[in-house]
């Protein structure tokens, strides 16, 4: 569907005001001289702290790595803002007239009261605990936020610190940050060369070998 950033802004306060101030509605402008200040409008931006002219949520970054004709709207999965309140959050993407993908909309509905209430009602109505949820995803603020996050987790994926970290560690640690969109963001190069202590013409020939 194509849209224009007026009817998005019409749509994003038309939400805001039906779900109340608990409901960030965050418009990102994917073009590519905008991607680093990719939030071009936000409503509740106080659930995330986020404002216009911030950078983009792991979310966008993964898109832009996708092919747009295989990409569709992500409705209904947990994120989590840096002080960590949980979100329920849904995705939706919006093409230009050539089929690329040109903004995405992310609603996030802050749950965590809810979360709340619902964990001392099971602890009145239930005698045991079972069920297992993943971490949700962390909604940061700027680009450099989510390249450290994103390092945090590659490092985590592959369950040792750098230091122990052997060849098919670091190989396989960047090919989960070049999946991720990492290498969009400018000079995250210089920095994810030198977190893992290796040459860029090393960095660079580990995503070839996972390309």
């Amino acid at each position: 569907m194509v849209v224009s950033d007026t009817f998005l802004k019409q749509l994003a306060q038309g939400l805001a005001g039906q779900f109340g101030s608990d409901c960030e509605i965050v418009i990102h402008d994917l073009s590519a001289e905008n991607l680093e200040h990719s939030v071009v409008h936000i409503e509740n931006g106080h659930v995330s702290h986020r404002k216009a002219g911030d950078g983009p949520s792991r979310v966008v970054l993964e898109a832009m790595k996708k092919d747009p004709d295989t990409l569709q709207d992500h409705i209904g999965y947990l994120t989590k803002t840096s002080d960590g309140r949980i979100l329920k959050s849904s995705t939706i993407y919006f093409r230009n007239s050539e089929g690329a993908l040109r903004y995405l909309l992310a609603i996030n509905f802050d749950i965590t009261n809810l979360l709340i209430l619902e964990n001392s009602l099971k602890s009145i109505t239930s005698c045991e605990q079972t069920e297992e949820t993943s971490e949700p995803a962390k909604i940061v603020q700027n680009v450099n936020d989510l390249l450290d996050d994103l390092i945090e987790q590659s490092v985590a994926l592959v369950g040792r610190p750098v230091a122990l970290m052997t060849k098919e560690d670091k190989i396989a640690a960047i090919k989960f940050l070049n999946d991720a969109g990492a290498f969009l963001i400018t000079k995250s190069g210089d920095k994810i060369s030198k977190y893992f202590g290796i040459s860029k013409y090393t960095l660079y020939s580990y995503i070839d070998i996972n390309k």
